[in-house]
């Protein structure tokens, strides 16, 4: 087996007998990236000789014990809007194509205390608003599995980076469902986090009271071991809550008898593709094999959830898309006569269309005479979305759904239709709406080879709940021995 096709905790288990060094580790996957990047287009900026230099570093500490600790010398890839500091964090965007943040992010503060080896800031859509890495100013990221498809978004390059085995975890966030919907295409496990659990101090904001940073991993295990360092309470950011430290790798029991298991029918209605519900029914008689209890139920809330979403998003992206003014650190048009006309030249030629989209829609929802009519409402529907779920989970400890209603689309498909673009989310939406924790793992492939991803949601702060059950199924099928991306529409 190649090291690229290792987990993380394989990796470690080869670093601690000295079977590897983090320099043939890092070379390796340096290696893959300058070998298949150019047909994925998975970064926006490699840190390769930054990374393969850092992991020389890396190996003479280790061996004189200057450092230690599971996670020295382990690489990774960060998605582009969470900051990096000396480091470009572009957003994908044409807005902060030169920006160089001053700052790291806490999360990358945390990884860069474990001596973990930066490979670079990969693709996204343009600020995190899209749904399939192609509003992406600087290139279209394509999946591993089918060149001729999206990866998703819009933490799409993290997706395809993990996928393809260009970097062996990485870092995305998650507004409503950027993490899931492409570990859902590109075959891999992504977790978006209880909001409040990891901080989001440094993560460039799309929609701040739903924006959550989150792992993307070739298995659960490595994602239990990621949220294990990137979780916890951080003063700097006030939407942090406070609470107890979790091992969540000693969550991964591997047993899910007795576990109450949620089936909500309206999931699985009208829209969804028909091989991944089968796909999904052959999931819950496994688990039911496995020895959980497994209920259909209903969850009728959750048809608002999508319009909800898209106006508490395009509101806050509005105001937080503010400070983007062709003043301070941002892109500014090269031809002016006067202030306004800075702004307007600036934000106009700095935005792409998907973005302006949804300024525009959440400048108007926020309106002087529209307020009450959509903000209000939606708030007040978020409010019964979250009761809806609470009341779900007095019954059952987990929610189980589809990720995505289809597998990951042709290149170019939905680009031309935003509507049908936004239907996409249905399955993930509701999840930020309510601040859950929710999880995307591969259950199979459709006829065509595309990986099929289902969801578990799990209660607040229940993440070793989600975990364990992902786990159980995972090793009970698994799917990346029996499965792998093979270049459909080009060549390795």
């Amino acid at each position: 087996m190649e090291i690229t096709d290792l987990t993380v905790h394989e990796l470690q288990e080869k670093l601690k007998n000295k079977e590897l060094t983090s320099s043939k580790i890092t070379k390796a996957y340096v290696d893959k990236i300058n070998r298949i990047e150019p047909q994925i287009g998975a970064f926006v900026t490699t840190l390769t000789d930054e990374a393969i230099a850092k992991a020389g570093k890396i190996d003479k500490k280790i061996e004189t014990g200057e450092i230690q600790g599971d996670l020295a010398g382990i690489p990774i890839g960060i998605k582009d809007n969470i900051c990096t500091k000396g480091i470009k964090t572009t957003c994908s965007s044409r807005m902060l194509e030169n920006f160089v943040s001053p700052y790291s992010a806490t999360v990358m503060e945390k990884i860069e205390n474990k001596n973990m080896i930066n490979l670079g800031k990969l693709n996204m859509d343009e600020f995190a608003m899209g749904g399939s890495t192609e509003t992406s100013y600087f290139k279209k990221t394509k999946n591993p599995w089918n060149l001729d498809c999206v990866p998703g978004g819009s933490s799409g390059g993290s997706a395809a980076a993990v996928a393809s085995g260009m970097v062996p975890w990485a870092l995305g966030s998650d507004t409503g469902g950027s993490i899931r919907q492409p570990a859902s295409f590109c075959g891999v496990v992504g977790l978006k986090p209880t909001y409040g659990l990891v901080s989001r101090y440094g993560l460039v904001a799309f929609a701040s009271s739903l924006d959550q940073i989150g792992p993307i991993t070739k298995d659960v295990k490595d994602s239990a071991i990621l949220l294990n360092l990137i979780a916890g309470h951080d003063e700097k950011d006030t939407t942090s809550v406070e609470l107890d430290k979790k091992d969540y790798v000693k969550a991964l029991k591997n047993d899910v008898k007795g576990l109450k298991i949620a089936v909500p029918k309206e999931f699985f209605g009208e829209g969804i593709n028909e091989e991944v519900k089968a796909n999904l029914e052959q999931a819950i008689e496994k688990y039911k094999e496995l020895g959980a209890e497994v209920e259909e139920i209903s969850l009728d809330i959750a048809k608002y959830a999508l319009a909800t979403y898209y106006i508490i998003a395009c509101a806050e992206a509005s105001s937080n898309l503010g400070r983007f003014d062709g003043i301070r650190y941002t892109y500014r048009t090269p031809e002016f006569n006067d202030l306004k006309e800075i702004y307007k030249k600036s934000r106009s030629e700095g935005f792409g269309a998907e973005v302006k989209r949804r300024i525009i829609l959440g400048t108007y929802v926020l309106s002087s005479g529209y307020y009450d009519a959509y903000y209000k409402k939606a708030q007040q529907v978020r409010t019964l979305v979250t009761k809806e779920f609470n009341k779900a989970f007095e019954k059952y400890d987990v929610i189980l759904t589809p990720t995505s209603p289809t597998v990951a689309f042709k290149i170019g498909e939905k680009s031309n239709n935003p509507l049908e673009m936004y239907l996409a989310d249905i399955c993930t939406v509701s999840v930020n709406i309510a601040g859950l924790p929710g999880i995307s793992i591969p259950c199979g492939v459709d006829s065509k080879g595309m990986p099929i991803g289902m969801q578990l949601i799990g209660n607040k702060f229940c993440e070793e709940t989600i975990l364990n059950a992902a786990y159980t199924y995972e090793q009970a099928t698994n799917f990346r021995q029996n499965y792998k991306p093979t270049f459909k529409g080009g060549a390795e």
